[in-house]
């Protein structure tokens, strides 16, 4: 079984949280609610309350990057939301374009430069600022670099799978513009990771060398917040923990590596987890000094969960996702890295789709 559903919300809805509290009149405050069965998995049910205690219920709908075209499939999206309640949309940035058609379609934004507008008839708020009027974190041209959660995204989908897909496909299947999609090719072509044919369709891909390329760039520390903990238990203790849990989750590191090669389990772990310290809150588990058996990391972009496959219950990272983490682990990580790119190359046809 795999699990693709894509998880935007982790760090983005708490930092659009913080940003929202700051812009609120003084007296009111903000809070995001109780998750329930039908929130969406891009969001949630924010609580704003006025300083004589009345309270009011937003949606937010978190995406990473949202451009005007984008802007008609989101309202489609997210019909049902609308119909119940304001809707407010979160994005690292909004630009004019996009602000502009959404208070066209009477809906609320908050993006993390200060861009704000939210509509809130009981308790009565109204809450429009400025912030941005350019993207502080615009890529760069031509692509130098895989570094960054959009270039992660589109070198999973190519390592992942079998037959190349073509920029379009590629574009939909990461969720980035096809212009930068493109860029990147340029990069992994002019790098010799990529082959292309004809009008710069996709022949092969040389997927270790990519992985490699990608680990170098990116290595696990750009790629997420990461705390360690102590197992008291044991990881085994731990992993039977997560898999009777409702936490969001994927296993990776060592631990991982070895259920994938079917080997003897390792005494170390590290969990890509929405919010660590929720979530170790919620096991029982207290923070520990660098070096621990258990780290816990809160991903920059959801791709981490991406082509996620259970077992036993637990949720594991793809093989190419616990491959560029261990190659830029501490201690025998790299080693084991290897040891898995290996395995994956006796294997493609049990992780390659």
């Amino acid at each position: 079984m795999t699990r693709n559903t894509f998880v935007r919300g982790n760090i983005l809805l708490r930092d659009g949280l913080r940003e929202l509290q700051r812009r609120l009149p003084p007296g009111w405050s903000v809070a995001e609610s109780p998750p329930d069965a039908a929130a969406s998995a891009s969001g949630g049910a924010v609580e704003i309350a006025s300083p004589d205690r009345r309270k009011g219920v937003v949606a937010f709908e978190t995406r990473p990057r949202l451009d005007p075209g984008g802007v008609r499939a989101l309202l489609d999206a997210t019909l049902d939301a609308r119909a119940q309640g304001p809707l407010v949309v979160v994005s690292r940035y909004l630009s004019e374009g996009t602000r502009a058609r959404l208070q066209y379609a009477e809906v609320g934004y908050l993006d993390l430069t200060g861009n704000v507008r939210l509509v809130l008839s009981r308790p009565g708020l109204f809450l429009e600022a400025q912030g941005a009027s350019e993207d502080p974190d615009r890529e760069e041209r031509p692509a130098r670099t895989l570094r960054g959660p959009k270039a992660g995204r589109v070198v999973r989908a190519l390592i992942d799978r079998a037959t190349p897909p073509g920029v379009r496909a590629l574009a939909a299947l990461t969720q980035v513009d096809a212009g930068y999609a493109s860029r990147v090719l340029a990069l992994l072509d002019r790098e010799a990771l990529v082959t292309r044919v004809g009008h710069g369709r996709l022949q092969s891909v040389d997927w270790q060398a990519l992985l490699r390329r990608w680990a170098r760039d990116a290595p696990l520390g750009s790629r997420g917040r990461a705390q360690a903990y102590a197992a008291p238990n044991g990881t085994s203790a731990l992993v039977a923990s997560l898999a009777r849990s409702d936490e969001r989750y994927a296993l990776s590191g060592e631990l991982a590596s070895t259920i994938l090669q079917s080997s003897t389990p390792a005494d170390a772990a590290t969990v890509w987890v929405q919010d660590a310290a929720a979530a170790a809150a919620r096991l029982g588990l207290h923070p520990a000094e660098a070096g621990a058996k258990v780290v816990f990391v809160e991903p920059g972009d959801d791709g981490v969960f991406e082509g996620a496959t259970r077992r036993d219950g637990a949720w594991y990272a793809a093989p190419s996702q616990v491959a560029a983490d261990l190659l830029t682990s501490p201690g025998d990580g790299p080693a084991r890295g290897e040891a898995l790119l290996g395995w994956m190359l006796a294997n493609e046809p049990l992780w390659r789709r």
